[in-house]
């Protein structure tokens, strides 16, 4: 038993160490954000009411500067971080004498002032409490989920130390346990069941795993496939965590604590679609919203596991499995191909133009369709066992 587990996981042994040569350089690089300190986030929310106040002294119009994140003009590419925000990046202002800006102009203020008292109290809030205890001002909750992130990107300081949560949505389960911030012991080796992602990923602490390699998973329904088959145990140890789709920040922050942690290769199985690889290059190397916080939100280490575009032909998927692509697809595939990261990753870069080529996209479920346990019994071992990530 012993030597089919070393030979099982020989490859992913060889990439690890691989990996752990490069972790100092890495490191280094990166300089990981720290936590900004109460005091200092109290000092600079003071800094912007006064600022306010200064000129309205001076019988001047009230502005806010925020900067633009939403421009690829605004975001620089380094591939031992990802995708950060320049230091020269565009700016939008908001005006208090502006009718199309002075909504958004009480709303900052708003929320500025209940992040001040939480920071003050040393309390926590949910974005879903500040939009509900104010629903008329903000008028959605996608509202004040942008604001906080504008806020946070204004006052250059790291979401979680405004002291506002966001409810996680990915689900993790394997071979990890670890202790919240308040002493709740977390236990996610249970076979039938996911644990919830934490949404205090910063006060996560005491993390004991004996894992070989993390895998992120693009979908719940492949995620719920992988716990059904009980493949954790099958393959343990292991950890597979899901952003059920489009990650939240906090399963992006829940890999990187992860890499942080046990410096373990991680994985990524997504559909061979533009979707899918769109999604898996937010974990590996940010989006251009949250550029601004690359340090703690990317992995540059991840590996493309599958869903390859040349699996389909290796393996023959059958053609009724595939879907053709539609012009959507082609244009985000074309929008991936220009992404200054793709440049980085030449095999990467095959494997995408192989799918301009094929005109085909396939999900994960499509393996299906040569055998109901194909996914879990042949082709993820196989791919884990001979290396076949790229």
């Amino acid at each position: 038993m012993g030597s089919h587990v070393a030979e099982m996981f020989s490859q992913i042994d060889k990439l690890r160490d691989r990996l752990s040569s490069n972790i100092e350089v890495v490191s280094d690089a990166q300089g990981v954000e720290e936590q900004v300190g109460n005091r200092e986030v109290v000092t600079r929310i003071e800094s912007v009411i006064l600022g306010i106040v200064a000129s309205l002294s001076e019988d001047e119009v009230p502005v806010l500067v925020l900067p633009n994140r939403s421009s690829w003009a605004n975001v620089g590419f380094d591939s031992a971080i990802g995708l950060q925000m320049s230091s020269g990046h565009t700016v939008t202002t908001i005006r208090s004498d502006c009718p199309s800006s002075v909504t958004k102009f009480a709303q900052i203020l708003k929320l500025l002032s209940v992040i001040y008292r939480l920071v003050q109290s040393n309390s926590y809030a949910t974005k879903r409490d500040i939009y509900y205890n104010n629903t008329q001002l903000f008028g959605s909750q996608r509202t004040v989920d942008n604001l906080v992130d504008d806020l946070s990107c204004m006052l250059k300081v790291p979401r979680r130390s405004l002291h506002v949560l966001a409810t996680s949505k990915g689900l993790i389960s394997g071979d990890l346990c670890y202790m919240e911030e308040d002493g709740t012991r977390i236990d996610c080796r249970s076979s039938s069941a996911a644990v919830a992602v934490s949404s205090n990923i910063g006060g996560i602490k005491n993390i004991v795993s004996s894992a070989k390699f993390v895998m992120i998973v693009e979908k719940d329904a492949t995620f719920q496939r992988l716990l059904d088959e009980d493949f954790c145990t099958k393959l343990s140890p292991c950890i597979i965590i899901t952003g059920k789709g489009v990650p939240d920040v906090n399963s992006r922050l829940m890999v990187r604590k992860l890499w942080d942690s046990l410096h373990i290769p991680t994985f990524a199985l997504v559909d061979a679609d533009p979707h899918g690889i769109e999604i898996m290059c937010i974990y590996k190397y940010g989006s251009v919203a949250m550029s601004f916080e690359a340090h703690s939100l990317t992995v540059p280490s991840v590996m493309w596991l599958g869903l390859l575009p040349s699996d389909l032909q290796r393996l023959r998927v059958p053609s009724d499995a595939l879907i053709p692509l539609s012009k959507r697809d082609e244009n985000k595939l074309h929008s991936l191909l220009t992404r200054p990261y793709i440049a980085d990753q030449p095999e990467w870069q095959k494997e995408m133009e192989l799918m301009q080529q094929s005109k085909v996209k396939a999900e994960i479920q499509s393996l299906a369709a040569i055998g109901s346990d194909f996914l879990t019994a042949i082709y993820l071992p196989n791919k884990l066992r001979y290396g076949g990530w790229i």
